[in-house]
């Protein structure tokens, strides 16, 4: 079936996105949820940084949970701070992202792991670190084989009370800790 964009209009259905999206017909307040169908959960996560009206979108059916990310978290990394502040991708990454159960399976708005994995590797060396570095090598999409709970593990921006990674960046406060690894991160 191909609908034009006309014939969507008599639909009357909402078009959901973030506040900056010129289509949108209805952006969902912080943890605001809703359905889609009978069976699938959507909840709205505010993580402003990227851009200020970026937003991740936490999914459940039945036991299964996903977040997609957008441009705030990559595999083993994080969005540029085009439109924000170390301080509120901090917040988004190690408040709201990490706040999400560890299953949870995470697919990003592109496929950046090889990159990231290089930046990783200068930072942190430890064994989740190695067994991405070697899942990347394998595989050319990343998306949705990872959780929350490996970000964690791997993800040096989700790390920032990590001494290792304190020790790299030369800072201990996280939000200095998230700043300072944006900047190396820029320069590679």
């Amino acid at each position: 079936m191909n609908m034009q964009h006309s014939e969507f209009k008599d639909l009357k259905l909402p078009i959901i996105g973030g506040k900056d999206c010129k289509s949108a017909t209805k952006t969902p307040k912080h943890e605001e949820s809703f359905k889609i169908g009978q069976r699938i959960s959507v909840k709205a996560l505010h993580t402003p940084c990227h851009t200020q009206d970026s937003i991740c979108w936490l999914m459940e059916d039945g036991d299964e949970k996903v977040v997609f990310t957008g441009d705030t978290l990559f595999i083993g990394g994080c969005g540029r701070f085009f439109e924000g502040t170390p301080a509120e991708m901090h917040t988004a990454l190690n408040k709201t992202l990490a706040a999400l159960p560890d299953e949870t399976k995470v697919y990003p708005g592109h496929e950046y792991t090889k990159q990231n994995v290089k930046f990783l590797t200068t930072v942190l060396q430890t064994e989740p670190v190695k067994n991405l570095q070697k899942f990347a090598e394998n595989n050319q999409q990343t998306q949705g084989k990872f959780t929350i709970g490996d970000e964690k593990q791997y993800n040096v921006f989700m790390r920032v009370d990590d001494p290792a990674v304190q020790k790299a960046t030369g800072k201990t406060d996280p939000v200095d800790v998230m700043g300072k690894l944006r900047e190396m991160k820029n320069q590679m």
